[in-house]
């Protein structure tokens, strides 16, 4: 039987490259644990992104692509971003790129071409404040404010089945508001209420 001195094996000496270091096996655990978490990532669609909007209270209305070829347009979200501008005071302010997409995915989700009626977009701070004080159910820091929020209904469809088809997106916080005949959508966090 040989017995082997610290360093060889079966009286042959090893070359420290050979040798299973400590650091070397923790290294390899951490590169195998990275790969494990790697997810690929999903594939970006170049198809065009469209939406239709009916304000109700001014009676102003767009139907247009907003997003092609791997770019918002710029035109195109301009005019979005009159008709969902704060009613109460026309003051404009340019939503979240955000929102027009939870808007272009809700519209897909209902298989509806019709517009969604918009009971409110971006509401200025002003107008927010005054309709919280009303007792109106209106947040004080509502996403609205920040261009990230949109109530609305759509013609043809239950009220019921679009809240369905905006909290299956998951993209972000939903309210149902039944007895005001609307849902509220915004690309914040996902909830629902």
């Amino acid at each position: 039987m040989l017995l082997a001195s610290p360093g060889t094996i079966g009286g042959l000496p090893l070359r420290p490259s050979s040798l299973l270091t400590r650091r070397r096996v923790l290294g390899a655990a951490v590169a195998v644990s990275a790969i494990a978490f790697i997810r690929p990532a999903p594939a970006v669609s170049f198809a065009p992104r469209s939406v239709s909007l009916y304000n109700i209270h001014t009676g102003e209305w767009v139907r247009t692509v907003y997003w092609a070829d791997g770019h918002y347009i710029r035109e195109a979200v301009r005019d979005i971003n009159w008709v969902l501008r704060d009613h109460h005071s026309d003051e404009v302010r340019p939503m979240n790129a955000g929102v027009l997409d939870v808007l272009g995915m809700l519209r897909r989700r209902l298989e509806n071409n019709d517009p969604f009626l918009v009971i409110s977009g971006y509401r200025s701070s002003t107008t927010n404040s005054r309709m919280s004080v009303r007792g109106s159910g209106v947040a004080s820091n509502s996403y609205h404010i920040k261009g990230m929020a949109i109530d609305l209904r759509a013609e043809r469809r239950d009220l019921s089945h679009v809240r369905a088809a905006a909290l299956s997106l998951r993209c972000g916080g939903v309210g149902y508001y039944p007895r005001s005949d609307f849902v509220h959508v915004d690309c914040g966090p996902v909830r629902q209420w």
